[in-house]
């Protein structure tokens, strides 16, 4: 009885969403149609780190991960952003289940040097935060059609480029779990939590 009273008054299992509208499929499982939610995951990319060391989705292989647009040159939210990536990235600084990765928006300007130099700055360990450049349409087309993220150049807004001020966090399945306010502070402490949330989900 006392068992019974005990499993009865657990908690339910958090877990998070997956973001993203889901594809339906179906298949025959012993002779009935089955029906699958199949959601979007990010998709296969290539691009050069702060130390010169090609970075893909291989690097993050079996890693929970956050994951930004930004630019070095940024006069509005991007310094805000990266306060708030670095807050979260102290907390989990000695868990190897966690990566990050700021992706520049302006890679003519935001060179491997230049992105070495500002890493420098951060004291950041350079295998656990990986800032990173490359061919400037795949970086844009990447945050619009895999993070579905705003990222665009506009001779009109700050700095020349529009871009979202969201954290995302991303499953070891390349899944979408969750998008936070890089410029609010109090969105950081819900991310570290969701982190927490996501790291206790069963292989």
């Amino acid at each position: 009885m006392v068992f019974f009273l005990s499993v009865g008054c657990r908690r339910p299992e958090v877990r998070l969403p997956i973001l993203g509208e889901p594809v339906i499929t179906q298949r025959l499982f012993n002779g009935k149609i089955v029906y699958d939610s199949v959601f979007p995951t990010i998709p296969d990319f290539s691009f050069w780190d702060q130390d010169s060391t090609k970075v893909n989705n291989q690097s993050f292989s079996g890693k929970v991960y956050v994951a930004d647009f930004i630019f070095l040159s940024c006069p509005s939210i991007c310094p805000k952003m990266t306060v708030e990536m670095k807050r979260t990235y102290d907390f989990f600084l000695r868990d190897d289940r966690i990566r990050f990765i700021s992706h520049t928006v302006d890679p003519e300007h935001d060179s491997i040097p230049r992105l070495k130099a500002f890493t420098s700055s951060l004291h950041i360990d350079n295998n656990k935060w990986k800032f990173v450049t490359g061919n400037q349409d795949s970086i844009l087309q990447l945050a619009e059609k895999g993070y579905f993220s705003n990222a665009y150049k506009d001779s009109t807004a700050p700095g020349g480029y529009v871009h979202s001020g969201g954290l995302l966090l991303i499953d070891k399945n390349r899944h979408i779990r969750g998008v936070y306010d890089g410029t609010n502070p109090k969105e950081t402490y819900r991310l570290i939590n969701d982190i927490n949330i996501l790291l206790k989900e069963p292989a």
